[in-house]
């Protein structure tokens, strides 16, 4: 991928946890409803349903790093920048 730039990973925090539902339980940590959203609208609404996290989003090509953080949030898009799969913390 010539000239794209690589996201910014934050300092993993997992607290102890495994799985996304340990992690989320004060605040949202599953997305479903966004598959098919833009990108922008769905880091958006993550967001503001989870301010613990931070949102990465990822285009067709770019690698998610294997560790489980409980404040990352992957954001796959296809190649037009729309949310090709469930947004998750981990």
């Amino acid at each position: 991928m010539v000239g794209a730039s690589w996201p910014h990973y934050p300092p993993c925090v997992s607290e102890g946890c495994t799985n996304a539902a340990c992690c989320g339980q004060e605040f949202k940590y599953v997305w479903p409803e966004l598959v098919g959203k833009p990108a922008s609208e769905a880091a958006a609404t993550i967001n503001k349903n989870n301010p613990a996290v931070t949102v990465l989003i990822l285009k067709p090509g770019f690698l998610r790093l294997d560790n489980f953080c409980c404040n990352r949030v992957y954001v796959f898009t296809d190649e037009k920048g729309i949310v090709s799969e469930v947004p998750t913390v981990g």
